[in-house]
């Protein structure tokens, strides 16, 4: 199959850093709490309801997760573009917003190793809008017609026997793995241990069409986002066919290709605890 070199398709924007949440300031973190708490409360296509039902319920389900061996590997463009169009919907709440990851490679001594910021469950006297959110009854409903009985508030169950959160050394061997396709089906594999770490048996991030209700969510795809963006660094040039990069990503008016630049997108991530070397 004939392949076609990667390049920019937009003018650069201004670069958005995003940043560890375990890094933030108070008031780097009282903006992400602002904007949460804000779009939270937008009932429109414009709320959190909206933006989270597009992972899974209410129907149609959208995300993009690989199935054997079934089609080249959509899993990071569509989740890339996915994080993308909510942290625009959170920047319209704080301008400035660029949305944080949560390095689980990392984890806190506290709170079965979930950062304060999402396991609190206040913050400045007030409800924690990263600790749980409701959910729409319209995804509720569907989720029990499909055999899902969990709670309309979203909880966690973190750290249950048998599970455990993926270590540096673990991205480091992914990160040195020189063929797209094969790293990123292994990185998916990492997400899911995180997802079911999170969730247990009767949490919502162990349900993929429920999970992304959970505030985590989000800065674990961020962390997701991240390895790939690391991955790229040290692999700078791979090639892939025109037809895999001019593949659709609904319901997000982006193709592949328009993903695979983050400075494209106006974002980069800043320095963490996981480390890649990018020459040589």
């Amino acid at each position: 199959m004939p392949t076609i070199p990667l390049s920019p398709r937009v003018p650069r924007p201004r670069i958005r850093w995003r940043r560890s949440v375990d890094k933030l300031t108070a008031p780097q973190l009282a903006h992400v709490r602002e904007a949460y708490t804000g779009i939270q409360a937008i009932g429109d296509d414009r709320g959190y309801q909206h933006h989270a039902g597009v992972h899974g319920l209410p129907l149609p389900i959208y995300c993009q997760h690989t199935i054997g061996q079934q089609f080249a590997n959509l899993f990071l463009p569509w989740h890339r573009a996915y994080l993308y169009f909510f942290e625009r919907a959170l920047r319209d709440r704080v301008p400035t917003l660029a949305q944080p990851w949560w390095d689980w490679t990392a984890p806190a001594p506290t709170n079965a190793a979930i950062p304060s910021a999402y396991a609190d469950r206040q913050a400045g006297g007030a409800a924690n809008p990263l600790y749980s959110v409701r959910i729409n009854a319209q995804a509720m409903n569907q989720a029990k017609q499909s055999g899902i009985n969990l709670p309309p508030t979203t909880r966690r169950q973190p750290g249950l026997p048998g599970t455990a959160l993926p270590t540096a050394d673990e991205v480091a061997q992914l990160l040195a793995i020189g063929d797209y396709f094969t790293f990123s089906n292994q990185l998916e594999d990492l997400h899911g241990a995180v997802h079911v770490y999170v969730g247990g048996d009767t949490g919502h991030m162990s349900q993929v069409p429920l999970a992304a209700y959970d505030p985590i969510f989000w800065a674990h795809h961020a962390m997701i986002d991240r390895i790939w963006r690391m991955w790229q660094l040290r692999h700078p040039s791979p090639s892939f066919t025109a037809d895999y990069l001019n593949t659709a990503l609904p319901p997000f008016s982006l193709t592949v290709a328009q993903t695979l630049d983050v400075g494209a997108m106006g974002y980069d991530y800043a320095a963490g605890t996981t480390s890649v070397r990018v020459s040589g």
